[in-house]
């Protein structure tokens, strides 16, 4: 099926007006482009470190949206015309110019798997669950992972750097937590190593439904590995449910900002001598978080990796 595409030129005071509009005639998926500075609240949770420099905000915006090319657009097109007639009398909609362009129909939730291929990490294979082994991979250790709407497919550095640590450091037995656990990647590769128990904590709730699949798709017990949504920086309950000098390696492959607040609450949970591993830190950002790190008296840093831009801290508790 073709669809059209419908860009519309306006002003950054229009955009949310516009999209309400547009929402309310029944068009979704609206797409908005603007140089607006993000605020800090609008970033917070985001798996970002380092956004990129927008040019300077000139109150310039574009609204895109979708339409079937079919006879309903054009009455929606008059709908959307109708909308913006009565926006104008009140608000600025700058050049109000629309533009046409047409798009292929795609599968846009399961498009991406096309560049989800197997791989390796040292000797571990990690592979999606809708994908063969390699020949010649069958004697490595397994991961099987379909990330669904949670994020970790184990492809990016900083994932890797985390599985290596976690190669360095699980023994037979291990209690692992893992803090932003997303997919479930990190927890299920600690488990194929021979630890025994795994807890996990993560912002999205998508997490908890992800780790139950990967689960199932790599023969685990869900005994084995349990997930909670919940900020253990900020809430008492997830905290308790975590459990205090609980475990042998605690990872959270993150983003600098707040690994550097994470690490004021770790060491609570680690027992004396245990490792707390860390990543999503870019490099532009290690100075901070190894500050940080060496300024708690409970932790000591005690090795530093790097792949690409990315680095691994890894700490020990006093």
């Amino acid at each position: 099926m073709k669809w059209k595409k419908f860009t519309l030129t306006t002003t950054t005071e229009a955009e949310d007006l516009i999209s309400s509009m547009l929402d309310e005639i029944g068009i979704q998926g609206i797409e908005i482009e603007d140089n607006v500075p993000l605020t800090e609240g609008e970033t917070k949770g985001m798996f970002i470190d380092i956004l990129p420099e927008l040019p300077p905000d000139e109150g310039k915006a574009r609204v895109s949206f979708y339409l079937e090319d079919d006879s309903s657009a054009e009455e929606l097109l008059k709908r959307v015309e109708e909308g913006l007639e009565e926006l104008s009398r009140f608000t600025d909609l700058g050049e109000r110019r629309l533009q046409v362009s047409e798009t292929e129909d795609k599968d846009w939730i399961n498009n991406w798997k096309q560049y989800f291929k197997p791989f390796t990490v040292d000797d571990i294979l990690i592979k999606p669950t809708w994908e063969e082994i390699p020949a010649g991979h069958e004697d490595k250790l397994l991961i099987q992972i379909d990330p669904g709407t949670a994020f970790g497919t184990g492809m990016h550095e900083t994932t890797q750097l985390c599985i290596r640590q976690l190669s360095k450091y699980v023994r037979e037995g291990s209690q692992v937590l893992d803090v932003g656990t997303g997919s479930g990647i990190l927890g299920i590769a600690a488990l194929k190593m021979g630890a025994c128990k795994v807890r996990g904590t993560d912002l999205d709730e998508n997490a908890v439904a992800a780790v139950e699949e990967n689960l199932e798709s790599n023969q685990l017990s869900r005994d084995q590995f349990q997930v909670v949504q919940g900020n253990i920086i900020q809430e008492k309950a997830v905290q308790d449910w975590a459990g205090y000098e609980a475990y042998d390696i605690v990872v959270a492959n993150i983003l600098a900002p707040v690994i550097i607040l994470l690490q004021e609450e770790i060491p609570v949970h680690l027992k004396k001598g245990g490792i707390f591993i860390t990543s999503g830190i870019i490099n532009l950002k290690e100075g901070d978080v190894r500050q940080a790190m060496e300024a708690n008296d409970q932790l000591e840093v005690v090795e530093t990796t790097r792949q690409g831009e990315w680095v691994s801290i890894t700490a020990r508790r006093k």
